[in-house]
């Protein structure tokens, strides 16, 4: 099945060469270059970033004088740009929102979305029928919206030609190695936020969660900027709690919403898909949405009660977690997750037990005599 790649509209650092690695390695037809709100400069120096024997393979949603200038493969028709140059050879594609566009149009190829539920606009999905695609597809139509390899095959059986990813492909991963131990900071007195998560980083922890609640914003920069600087130094993921608006200020890898904090499609929005987000869960209701509105990671609790956050749900404990878990697999929701609320160290296996991808603590490691040797305890306990 042939494979297109979308771009995020905004730039990022290494892009030209991801879009290199998807063609040369990545099995991917075509690559579309779409920044809507990008100059003909930036996306000029983006393509001439790339190898030039990779040209025919690219195509430009804008500024189609660059794709002529570069001799590029392919334009995409849009309403910003309804109309092919005169002078233009290459190809054509366009993209259609139902079945009954696809007929009355002309074009070498042409995307048809959304498929499923979008993966890049939460809340985005079709209004009609498999039956109605059935009928009006080609193999010059690709599937786009909500498109994962494991819906490879329903889209090759539906009669498409192929496939169009945008964020599937771009979507950060979530290491599993980082993910299994989550510290998050709590402000206490006698030891800073750094002193407390180069301990954790010190003993294998992989992923830190600054969570300072009702710290000001002066406060919260300077945190953050220094536990990025940690993290980086340990190769570690960064997560900022709640403040969405923050993100790029501290260069955080993504930010952790609870339940009452901004809604995890508005944060996605804002921030994009190469951006980390995680919810906070209490029920399996909860993290169906939480997937529906394009969350990557659930943190699901509390386990047991905890003394670091106000208003806590309801406690769920092993079968809590045994019940949520079989749930999700059921329901094949894949989102990862961790464990979080009151998580002490002869928890952890039956809490690992229960089938969730790790655990977060806070007290467990900042409270111990030796935080370092009590992570790499942790650890070896996940393990």
């Amino acid at each position: 099945m042939r494979k297109i790649a979308i771009t995020v509209p905004e730039f990022f650092n290494g892009e030209a060469a991801a879009i290199t690695a998807l063609l040369r390695d990545g099995g991917y037809w075509r690559v579309h270059i779409r920044k809507p709100r990008a100059s003909a400069a930036q996306i000029e120096a983006l393509v001439s970033a790339i190898p030039a024997g990779l040209y025919p393979r690219l195509s430009l949603h804008d500024h189609f004088d660059i794709a002529v200038k570069l001799h590029l493969g392919g334009i995409h028709l849009n309403h910003r740009n309804p109309v092919a140059p005169a002078c233009w050879e290459g190809l054509v594609s366009r993209s259609f929102h139902s079945p009954g566009e696809i007929s009355a149009a002309t074009y070498d190829y042409a995307f048809l979305s959304p498929i499923y539920p979008s993966i890049s606009k939460p809340g985005y999905s079709a209004d009609f029928s498999r039956g109605e695609i059935r009928h009006a597809v080609n193999d010059r139509i690709f599937a786009l919206g909500g498109i994962t390899p494991d819906k490879f095959d329903e889209v090759e059986a539906l009669g498409f030609g192929g496939v169009a990813m945008l964020g599937c492909v771009w979507r950060v991963h979530i290491d599993p190695a980082a993910f299994r131990l989550q510290y998050i900071t709590h402000p206490v007195d006698g030891t800073s936020m750094t002193e407390q998560v180069e301990k954790a980083l010190a003993g294998g922890c992989r992923w830190i969660q600054l969570r300072h609640k009702d710290a000001d914003t002066a406060t919260l920069l300077r945190e953050g900027k220094e536990i990025r600087r940690l993290c980086d130094r340990y190769d570690a993921v960064f997560i900022v709690d709640d403040h969405v608006e923050l993100v790029d200020a501290v260069q955080a890898d993504g930010v952790h919403l609870g339940k009452n904090d901004m809604p995890v499609s508005r944060a996605r929005e804002m921030l994009g898909v190469r951006t980390i987000i995680g919810a906070t869960a209490n029920t399996f209701d909860d993290i169906a949405a939480a997937q529906q509105a394009g969350a990557d990671y659930i943190g699901l609790g509390p386990y047991r009660f905890t003394t670091t956050k106000e208003k806590l749900s309801p406690v769920l404990g092993i079968d809590g977690y045994n019940d949520i878990v079989a749930r999700c697999t059921a329901a094949a929701v894949r989102l990862p997750i961790v464990a979080i609320g009151g998580i002490a160290l002869p928890d952890i296996a039956p809490i690992m037990a229960a089938g969730v991808n790790g655990v977060a603590v806070s007290g467990t490691i900042r409270n111990a005599p030796d935080p370092t040797q009590i992570t790499q305890e942790i650890i070896k306990r996940i393990q």
